[in-house]
């Protein structure tokens, strides 16, 4: 039987649904608030539910409970993923390179839907009906997908980052701007991979060599 948060996060997408007859596809993001690495955009059109359940936000679930569930979501559903790199980002601000990341997201799906859930206040550039929904990895179970398939996405996009920039333990933090990762900005300074708009990138410098004896 299914549990009582899946039930409803499906009843709000059935209810979405009623009013087409088509497909339905959930869009979240993953990454907005690090000061490294892109941010990735999933879109999931959902078909065979009962082998879903548990989804949830993925803020709501466990790193183990969430790579199970990304490759049950990946049996079970039609998954697009899209990123904006971290050059994309300095250079059209975070919102619209969130924006662009969605739109890829979409268009890497194998089947057109006829209508997008988008999680916040996002307009994506597709001639698309879209209902945008605000916390809507809390309400929907295809943006709950979505938001499970762009966060393990990154997550191993951002272990795998951390193998050719060693020093800042992205592994860990994942480019969010944590203690750690700023101590490791103020020793090393800035790697590629780091989103140099972003204030405390744009204004990290290494430690000098005389501090560092000192």
């Amino acid at each position: 039987m299914a549990s009582r948060i899946f039930t409803r996060l499906c009843r709000f997408d059935r209810r979405a649904r009623s009013l087409l007859n088509g497909y339905v596809a959930g869009v979240d993001e993953a990454g907005c608030g690090p000061l490294a690495g892109p941010v990735v955009a999933a879109a999931v059109i959902l078909f065979r539910r009962r082998a879903l359940d548990g989804i949830n936000d993925s803020k709501q679930i466990t790193v183990a409970r969430r790579e199970e569930l990304f490759f049950k979501i990946s049996a079970n559903a039609l998954i697009g993923i899209g990123v904006a790199s971290e050059a994309e980002i300095d250079r059209l601000n975070i919102y619209h390179a969130n924006c662009l990341a969605m739109k890829r997201a979409v268009l890497s799906l194998t089947r057109t839907p006829d209508l997008l859930l988008v999680d916040g206040n996002r307009k994506i550039d597709l001639p698309l009906p879209q209902k945008r929904i605000i916390q809507g990895d809390t309400k929907s179970a295809s943006i709950a997908a979505a938001s499970i398939i762009a966060k393990v996405y990154r997550d191993k996009w951002m272990a795998y980052l951390d193998g050719l920039y060693p020093g800042y333990n992205f592994t860990r933090h994942k480019g969010y701007g944590t203690r750690e990762h700023l101590g490791c900005l103020k020793l090393l300074g800035p790697c590629p991979v780091h989103r140099r708009s972003f204030a405390p990138v744009r204004m990290s410098a290494p430690v000098s060599h005389e501090e560092i004896s000192n």
